[in-house]
């Protein structure tokens, strides 16, 4: 066999922790998160990281290996994975790589566009504009200076709307114009996986899930972090809303109510994310039986 990456992609709370550790099982092989929440030892219950149990079944690489005050970007992440798995693939044939973060993913799969240096000023302005103006404005700028990424873009994510325009800003060109410039040969092939689940299924365990995360005890570990929650790590949803019930802004009801709402308005956008990015991908189904899943991994032989 070819030295293969097995790349599973799909919405939050859709299998996929359960399938990787399938599919690692059928070829010997370790499992690579790339799940940007759960590289942090902080966050355990509100990020669902694998069970002791589960980490048990499978050696697991990225998980809980950083802390919240040491800033890890998408380029760190890259090129720790590409060393270890360079080393890896010395001894083994085959490797999977699973997490709801298609950025990271595609970071390893295709390496990571390059962009012109953005000066701190317009980081600091378009922050300034973000907190006086409010997001649907800088939304229609990015629109007016870049409609095409303006098109693919999480709108509902300020960090990537800032990201975006200060491109713009910077360069004077279309953030969209940097993208896919910079595609790596890596030293593996690549087969592509994501979880089919019908969106009602889904959206019936995000609800359960959540539930479940407040009876682990996620009102208690957002309470240790609530001191630094302005740390990007904690831009997350269900610890944003869990520190607004701190602040009494809203009920511990309403702050699980909409930890489920975001939760499943953060699985569509992950959902489209795959659609347009692993186009290519071979659709597994989130209940797949044994003999199905043993179809789906003879296409990489």
């Amino acid at each position: 066999m070819k030295k293969t990456l097995i790349t599973l992609s799909g919405p939050t709370a859709s299998g996929k922790t359960a399938l990787a550790i399938r599919i690692a099982k059928t070829f010997q092989a370790e499992i690579f998160s790339c799940d940007s929440r759960q590289f942090y030892k902080e966050m355990s219950i509100g990020t669902a990281v694998p069970t002791t149990d589960e980490l048990a079944e499978v050696q697991h690489h990225f998980i809980q290996h950083k802390s919240i005050h040491s800033p890890y970007s998408v380029g760190q992440y890259e090129a720790e994975a590409i060393a270890l798995l360079t080393d890896y693939f010395e001894d083994h044939d085959v490797a999977v790589m699973v997490g709801g973060s298609g950025l990271y993913m595609q970071a390893v799969v295709n390496g990571i566009d390059k962009f012109p240096e953005v000066s701190e000023e317009i980081r600091n302005t378009l922050g300034s504009r973000l907190a006086v103006d409010g997001l649907s404005v800088l939304q229609q700028e990015l629109q007016e200076l870049d409609p095409v990424h303006y098109k693919n873009v999480d709108k509902q994510n300020p960090s990537r709307i800032l990201r975006a325009l200060s491109v713009c800003l910077a360069s004077g060109k279309p953030y969209s114009s940097f993208l896919g410039q910079n595609k790596q040969k890596r030293p593996f092939e690549v087969l592509a996986l994501m979880v089919d689940i019908p969106r009602q299924v889904l959206y019936d365990r995000i609800n359960k899930r959540v539930d479940q995360m407040m009876n682990a005890g996620m009102l208690q570990e957002a309470q240790k972090l609530y001191l630094y929650r302005s740390l990007n790590a904690l831009q997350t949803v269900g610890y944003k809303e869990i520190f607004d019930f701190f602040e009494e802004k809203i009920s511990l009801d309403r702050a699980i109510e909409l930890t489920k709402q975001h939760t499943r308005h953060y699985a569509k956008r992950q959902m489209t994310w795959v659609r347009r990015k692993e186009v290519n991908a071979h659709k597994l189904d989130f209940d797949c039986t044994d003999s199905e899943l043993k179809k789906y991994l003879s296409l990489s032989n």
